[in-house]
């Protein structure tokens, strides 16, 4: 006599199996690269003119004004790699100065700490670089 198997039984475990693995396997890597956002940005401005630098804390969320431009920092990230974390910052700078409606920021994009020159900031007056984040 043939024995037959009950493979819908087996295909259920099979599932079940799978599907644990992956919901800790995903867990694990989601909470191990997460960024971090912080509350505070620190950078430092130039001012070509008269070639002075100021090294400015902001909050992240908050608007802040140096001189003709508005900074504001949305978002500030640290990796959580160890042997070389990169610093991001998501940041718009808007020229106070400069009333034209068709060009509300002169710089809204992301920036990094390690190479500013990704992502540059071009202002004739001014240089903005991101140092560090913190909570």
């Amino acid at each position: 006599m043939l024995q037959t198997k009950n493979t819908l039984l087996g295909k259920a475990k099979v599932f079940v199996l799978v599907f644990f693995y992956y919901y800790f396997l995903t867990i694990n890597s989601f909470s191990e690269n997460q960024l971090k956002t912080e509350n505070y940005a620190v950078l430092t401005i130039l001012d070509k003119v008269n070639s002075q630098s100021e090294i400015v804390e902001i909050k992240v969320g908050r608007e802040y004004r140096f001189k003709n431009l508005s900074i504001n920092i949305l978002k500030c990230n640290n990796s959580k790699f160890d042997d070389d974390p990169e610093v991001t910052a998501y940041m718009q700078v808007r020229d106070i100065v400069n009333l034209d409606d068709n060009k509300v920021f002169i710089f809204n994009d992301w920036t990094f700490a390690s190479s500013p020159s990704i992502r540059p900031f071009d202002h004739p007056v001014y240089d903005i670089w991101l140092k560090k984040c913190y909570s």
